[in-house]
Protein backbone atom coordinates (compact mmCIF):
# COMPACT_ATOMS: atom_id res chain seq x y z
CA UNK A 1 0.00 0.00 0.00
CA UNK A 2 0.90 3.65 -0.72
CA UNK A 3 2.79 5.42 2.45
CA UNK A 4 2.83 9.04 1.19
CA UNK A 5 1.13 10.94 -1.38
CA UNK A 6 3.21 13.99 -3.88
CA UNK A 7 0.90 16.42 -5.00
CA UNK A 8 3.74 18.66 -7.77
CA UNK A 9 2.99 21.94 -9.92
CA UNK A 10 6.16 22.06 -12.16
CA UNK A 11 6.56 25.95 -13.88
CA UNK A 12 8.87 26.54 -17.04
CA UNK A 13 8.99 25.06 -20.59
CA UNK A 14 7.16 21.87 -19.73
CA UNK A 15 4.35 22.10 -22.74
CA UNK A 16 4.74 20.29 -25.93
CA UNK A 17 7.87 18.81 -24.76
CA UNK A 18 7.02 15.05 -24.08
CA UNK A 19 6.90 16.10 -20.05
CA UNK A 20 3.91 14.36 -19.53
CA UNK A 21 4.65 10.96 -21.12
CA UNK A 22 8.28 11.28 -19.51
CA UNK A 23 6.46 11.95 -16.20
CA UNK A 24 4.03 8.45 -17.06
CA UNK A 25 7.50 7.03 -17.78
CA UNK A 26 9.06 7.49 -14.78
CA UNK A 27 6.18 6.69 -12.39
CA UNK A 28 5.62 3.57 -13.65
CA UNK A 29 9.08 2.56 -13.62
CA UNK A 30 8.61 3.45 -9.69
CA UNK A 31 5.44 1.57 -9.41
CA UNK A 32 3.62 5.15 -8.31
CA UNK A 33 0.00 5.73 -9.08
CA UNK A 34 -1.78 8.66 -9.66
CA UNK A 35 -1.91 11.54 -12.86
CA UNK A 36 0.00 14.14 -14.77
CA UNK A 37 -1.88 17.08 -16.48
CA UNK A 38 -1.03 20.24 -17.96
CA UNK A 39 -2.39 23.25 -16.10
CA UNK A 40 -2.48 26.74 -18.48
CA UNK A 41 0.39 27.57 -20.43
CA UNK A 42 3.31 26.87 -18.53
CA UNK A 43 2.68 24.41 -15.90
CA UNK A 44 2.28 20.60 -15.53
CA UNK A 45 0.35 19.22 -12.54
CA UNK A 46 1.23 15.48 -10.84
CA UNK A 47 -0.39 13.65 -7.93
CA UNK A 48 1.55 10.72 -7.46
CA UNK A 49 0.84 7.98 -4.47
CA UNK A 50 3.62 4.76 -3.54
CA UNK A 51 6.64 4.41 -1.34
CA UNK A 52 8.50 7.91 -0.18
CA UNK A 53 11.52 6.72 -1.26
CA UNK A 54 10.05 6.13 -4.94
CA UNK A 55 8.32 9.54 -4.76
CA UNK A 56 11.24 11.49 -3.95
CA UNK A 57 13.29 9.90 -6.76
CA UNK A 58 9.80 11.28 -8.57
CA UNK A 59 10.28 14.06 -7.84
CA UNK A 60 14.30 14.27 -8.62
CA UNK A 61 12.92 13.22 -11.94
CA UNK A 62 10.32 16.14 -12.15
CA UNK A 63 12.74 18.61 -11.21
CA UNK A 64 15.09 18.12 -13.90
CA UNK A 65 12.43 16.54 -16.73
CA UNK A 66 12.99 15.43 -20.55
CA UNK A 67 16.18 16.88 -22.25
CA UNK A 68 13.98 19.05 -24.12
CA UNK A 69 12.36 20.70 -21.37
CA UNK A 70 13.29 23.37 -18.86
CA UNK A 71 11.89 23.62 -14.96
CA UNK A 72 12.44 26.50 -13.35
CA UNK A 73 10.40 25.75 -10.41
CA UNK A 74 8.45 22.96 -8.87
CA UNK A 75 5.81 23.32 -5.93
CA UNK A 76 5.42 20.69 -3.98
CA UNK A 77 2.91 19.01 -1.16
CA UNK A 78 3.27 16.22 0.42
CA UNK A 79 -0.19 14.62 2.00
CA UNK A 80 -1.84 11.01 3.10
CA UNK A 81 -2.35 8.60 0.33
CA UNK A 82 -6.10 8.25 -0.42
CA UNK A 83 -5.41 4.85 -2.72
CA UNK A 84 -7.88 5.84 -4.97
CA UNK A 85 -5.68 5.92 -8.24
CA UNK A 86 -5.06 2.06 -9.84
CA UNK A 87 -2.00 3.02 -12.28
CA UNK A 88 -0.45 6.66 -13.19
CA UNK A 89 -1.82 8.11 -16.43
CA UNK A 90 -2.46 11.34 -18.44
CA UNK A 91 -5.40 13.22 -17.54
CA UNK A 92 -6.88 16.07 -19.39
Amino acid sequence: MPDARLHTMIHGVVQGVGFRFFTVRKAKRLNLSGWVRNVGYDKVETVAEGEKDALNAFLDELKVGPSTARVNKVDVQWDKPTHEFKDFQVTY
